[in-house]
């Protein structure tokens, strides 16, 4: 299927939802275990039984409003059905950081294995990983890799934060920023998914922006707050020098005319800007009130005259600031007031429903969210302030450390207005 360009793309974080990439819980998260879970980023070990119902009923809620629900796995092993990305898949792989413990012949063995397997065979251990005592035996004589290693080592890691669609692509008008993950456990993330946008029939002829192998941007950072005005939270996952290429990247493609820069306090630099502000309509946010009044933002547009800039020669920025980040926000967007609606009433319950995802909502169109049922106090506030709420259960889908924005990337929305 060949890409509709009237189908595709999102200048907004609220207009009518229509497409949606999810990730369905799978092996992957089966490969979490007590020692391993903090590298790879997750707080506990999750029941991946329940992880997987409560999933199914968060597509099932999105397709009885007619949200195409596509699934991430799915887009990889058709992608994979074409020769040039099975080899790069393997390549990107096997080679560079992410292979540099494998050791020439065990490197040969995957890639000997990884060949032969058909694209659905290829997702799979792309995406669950592989273990030393899955493949040792295979080996007609040991190597000191393999001997050294521990049985249930990985040769290659699982990918359990793929769960989290956003982080690795974002939608901007037309175009389809592939981000640079800065956690080592989530690098290949990107990789997986540039394979996607370049390779499968649905997207072809999309225009790209970005790409993993350059500065750190992560999805979670980046809201599109109104057409031609991206936020952009910068911290330890975004830096200031992906957010600034990000910016002269959507200066140049016309996409944007003001991106905000948004520091993250260094005791939450770990956390993306929509863990504690998400839109819920085209004047409202639902936001965490403890950093309400100290978050801030930079103004960044082209200097005046100086052109919108191109690849070879990039555009002249002009950076003002900081200012309040709801003054910044309602003055790039052309309104009186960006109306925020706060997860606590006071500062314990609103740490509580932060930390369980409150401000993490998924708009499906102008006031209406999705949110995890739990955050009782948020959610009540959100219906207060005339939003409707769909709630989603997320014991075990929140025990990554995400809500249901994190969860989906829009492929496509309705401009607001539609």
């Amino acid at each position: 299927m060949v890409a509709n360009p009237a189908a595709l793309g999102a200048d907004s974080e609220v207009g009518r939802l229509r497409t949606v990439v999810l990730h369905r819980p799978g092996a992957e998260l089966k490969r979490l275990t007590p020692r391993n879970n903090d590298r790879l980023l997750f707080d506990g070990v999750p029941w991946v039984a329940r992880a997987q119902d409560e999933h199914d009923a968060f597509a099932a809620a999105l397709r009885e409003r007619d949200v195409e629900v596509l699934y991430l796995c799915d887009l990889i092993a058709q992608a994979l059905e074409d020769a040039d990305a099975r080899a790069l898949a393997i390549e990107t792989t096997l080679e560079g950081p992410s292979g540099l413990h494998l050791g020439d012949r065990l490197r040969a063995h995957l890639r000997g294995l990884l060949t032969d397997a058909s694209p659905a065979e290829l997702t799979a251990l792309l995406t669950a990983g592989v273990r030393n005592d899955e493949v040792r035996s295979g080996l007609r004589s040991g190597t000191l890799v393999t001997s050294l290693l521990a049985a249930d080592d990985f040769l290659v890691d699982p990918l359990p934060n793929l769960l989290f669609t956003r982080d690795s692509a974002v939608w901007l008008r037309d175009r389809v920023a592939i981000t640079s993950l800065a956690m080592p456990a989530r690098r290949r993330e990107s990789q997986l998914t540039e394979l996607i946008y370049r390779f499968h029939p649905r997207f072809a002829g999309v225009g790209r922006l970005h790409g993993h192998r350059l500065e750190h941007v992560e999805g979670g950072d980046v809201l599109l707050l109104a057409p031609g005005v991206l936020a952009v939270g910068v911290g330890e996952r975004t830096t200031p020098a992906g957010a600034e290429r990000l910016a002269r990247q959507v200066f140049a493609a016309g996409i944007a005319h003001t991106v905000l820069a948004v520091p993250i306090a260094q005791e939450r630099a770990t956390m993306h800007l929509d863990t504690v502000c998400t839109m819920v309509d085209v004047d409202k946010v639902v936001m965490y009130p403890n950093v309400a009044d100290t978050l801030s933002a930079y103004t960044v547009t082209v200097r005046e005259g100086a052109g919108v800039g191109s690849p070879d020669e990039p555009a002249e920025l002009e950076v003002t600031g900081p200012r309040p980040f709801l003054e910044a926000a309602a003055a790039a967007m052309g309104i009186e007031r960006l109306h925020r609606i706060d997860t606590g009433l006071d500062p314990i319950s609103a740490e509580r429903e932060q930390w369980d995802d409150g401000n993490n909502t998924l708009a499906l169109g102008p006031r209406i969210a999705v949110a995890y049922e739990r955050n009782d106090g948020t959610n009540s506030r959100l219906e207060d302030a005339g939003v409707e709420v769909v709630r989603i259960a997320g014991s075990e889908l929140g025990s990554g450390r995400g809500g249901p924005r994190c969860m989906s990337c829009p492929v496509h929305r309705d401009p607001i207005g539609e």
